[in-house]
């Protein structure tokens, strides 16, 4: 019996085998890329995380290297996400940030360091889907991060954030002016590092305290899970 290759049957039979054959082929590949995927994506982290601390411009196998060499501690709670790191001997918290901007979703790592004064030590932004050019500048704009350098952290003596991004700078020592052409990300930006450090709020700063204040250092000053009890 000679098929009908022209007859309506066929062409839908055909059409789903077909279907079928290029899911499976996708759905193979998928697989036997994700370890890789899930690799690239591990690593993007970890180069975030250590732009944060002002070390940039690292291949992957470097930036594996320096990430293992100064992150010496990472600790998770309510969904915030911490890192002690260790810089020349120096003690820095670097604390993970998520938020909305114009488009779509944004994200951030702000590094800690001082003593009685928390400032800023460095400062990495990331977007979804920010306008090229304008809110794109949040992540492309390294001079506009150097800006948090030597930011205060918080109101003197209290747990209030005081780091902020305005569009007139009145305090130097707390505000960062906003990307130019893109106030709304901006204040998305703001939004974030508000939010996630206040969130944070007790827990950053008691950890913050334990890691660089002038208790002597001791198991306890690194152990974030003590802060869960």
């Amino acid at each position: 019996m000679k098929l009908n290759t022209n007859s309506n049957a066929y062409i839908i039979i055909y059409s789903a085998v077909l279907v079928v054959i290029v899911a499976f082929l996708l759905a193979f590949v998928y697989q036997a890329l994700k370890p890789m995927q899930d690799a690239n994506v591990a690593l993007d982290v970890k180069k975030q995380i250590l732009y944060s601390l002002n070390i940039r411009d690292l291949d992957g196998a470097e930036a594996e290297a320096k990430y293992a060499e100064v992150v010496k501690e990472e600790a998770e709670k309510d969904g915030q996400k911490y890192y002690l790191c260790e810089i020349d001997g120096e003690d820095i918290l670097v604390v993970a940030l998520k938020g909305m901007g114009l488009w779509g979703g944004i994200s951030g790592y702000i590094s800690i360091h001082g003593d009685e004064t928390p400032t800023v030590y460095g400062a990495y932004f990331n977007h979804e889907s920010e306008t090229a050019g304008l809110g794109a500048e949040i992540k492309d704009s390294q001079a506009w991060q150097e800006k948090f350098i030597g930011k205060k952290v918080f109101v003197d003596g209290t747990q209030d954030v005081a780091l902020s991004i305005v569009k007139k700078v009145e305090d130097p020592t707390t505000q960062v002016d906003v990307v130019t052409g893109a106030t709304l990300t901006s204040n998305g930006v703001n939004d974030m590092i508000k939010a996630g450090l206040k969130d944070a709020g007790k827990n950053a700063v008691e950890l913050f305290v334990k890691m660089m204040c002038t208790a002597p250092a001791d198991t306890t000053a690194v152990e974030p899970k003590a802060e869960e009890e």
